[in-house]
């Protein structure tokens, strides 16, 4: 099970949100690019950024940020990044500034065929994230929720090349509630494509609980708000979880 920390971007800080919600942002840190290198040397074996300006807005919004993030660490190991990804010029863009992959998610939904086109293009590069309120997906920053159910819309990318999708259980995120193992584990099952789970991971019972499921599917792990607020040592996660490999 791969832990990755997450790097949420907000007006160039790392911030950390509640349910999706801007108003609710606590800022940890004013220099991504040292938080980067912090988780690095934690042992993260990669990292997960989110522009969330980027997200609401529909275009890349952090990128002096990212730009600074990629220059610490992607010499090192992967990072992939979401948050206002809309066309093909935008993902060649951030691909050829040091990412390993980028994240598709208000376009997955929208346009299905962007994703197709994007694997094409850019052959083992492009996750796709769903993001879900009480199962139905979400788009725009989380802004709207839609009549789509994930797992219908994750079959739709099972041939289409997709590294994996992360699937992200919006009332579970920032709350340090849980992960929702049964949901996660629902759209894993239905899948062909390796799912990670992001969204209320809170201590080592969620990595134990996580670690168990392994098989059907779910291969890592979004960590967010446990690692900055502390109720999660990171280098001590990832150990627990390689001994349950």
């Amino acid at each position: 099970m791969l832990l990755i920390p997450a790097i949420d971007l907000k007006d160039g800080q790392c911030v950390r949100l509640k349910q999706g919600l801007m108003q609710e942002a606590t800022v940890f840190s004013d220099k991504p690019a040292d938080t980067a290198a912090h988780w690095f040397k934690q042992g993260a074996r990669r990292l997960h950024l989110v522009d969330l300006n980027g997200a609401f807005a529909g275009e890349p919004k952090n990128f002096p940020a990212i730009k600074e993030i990629l220059a610490e660490v992607a010499a090192h190991i992967p990072v992939q990044l979401g948050g206002g990804i809309r066309d093909l010029a935008t993902v060649e863009k951030y691909l050829e500034l040091g990412l390993s992959d980028v994240i598709i998610g208000t376009a997955a939904v929208k346009n299905p065929d962007f994703v197709r086109q994007a694997c094409k293009e850019f052959a083992g590069h492009i996750i796709v994230g769903l993001d879900a309120k009480d199962g139905m997906a979400a788009i725009d920053g989380w802004a709207t929720v839609t009549d789509h159910h994930v797992t219908d819309l994750a079959r739709r990318f099972e041939d289409d090349g997709v590294n994996s999708i992360i699937y992200t259980d919006i009332g579970r995120d920032g709350m340090m509630g849980g992960v929702n193992i049964e949901a996660t584990v629902k759209l894993a099952e239905a899948v062909k494509i390796p799912v990670i789970a992001s969204g209320g991971l809170t201590n080592l019972d969620d990595i134990r609980a996580l670690c168990a499921v392994e098989k059907s599917g779910v291969t890592g792990a979004i960590t967010g708000r446990a690692i900055y607020e502390g109720s999660i040592d990171f280098a001590e996660a990832q150990k627990l979880a390689d001994s349950l490999a």
